[in-house]
């Protein structure tokens, strides 16, 4: 089936972490892709001691869509790609595609082999898709969507990102 955890709400990552990990203890193998993220966040640190896990992300941190050159653009675009290859020609059972939305909508990758790719698979296995603004061909074809709503964030207040809570 396709999920999707959206809006603007802390905890879309958070959530497809939780289902990864119910996921792995179920004895499932679950691709959990990070796209847009290529810096240290605290969740690596426990994902590398479950072995049903494999983590996929770019190397490199590209740092924010705004700061991005053409060529930064072209280079994530093609780590993207390959991250959506060796998700989908793997024998995973899930695939949980964090923060695909975002890279999604601002054409960081191929959108119509991406499409395909979850099309395709989505009655074969588990994909998970999470970020703000999914696209209607998803939403219209998911079997679930959690929107994520914030009601109060301490970043409104001059609260910075804190490790092991945001990142």
């Amino acid at each position: 089936m396709l999920q999707i955890y959206c809006g603007e709400g802390k905890g879309k990552t958070t959530a497809s972490l939780g289902l990864a990990l119910r996921m792995a203890g179920a004895g499932m193998n679950v691709a959990f892709v990070q796209f847009m993220k290529g810096g240290d966040t605290s969740e690596l640190a426990s994902l590398a001691l479950i072995d049903r896990i494999a983590v996929m992300r770019c190397d490199r941190d590209y740092g924010f869509f705004n700061t991005l050159s053409d060529d930064d653009k072209k280079e994530l675009t093609d780590c993207h790609n390959s991250l959506l290859d060796r998700a989908f020609s793997s024998g995973f059972d899930a695939v949980i595609l964090d923060e695909f939305n975002f890279a999604y909508g601002h054409a960081l990758m191929d959108c119509r082999k991406a499409e395909m790719m979850i099309m395709e698979q989505k009655d074969k296995k588990e994909i998970v898709i999470t970020g703000r603004n999914p696209a209607d061909i998803f939403t219209d074809a998911a079997d679930y969507i959690s929107e994520i709503k914030c009601v109060k964030h301490p970043y409104k207040k001059g609260v910075t990102a804190r490790k092991g809570i945001e990142f």
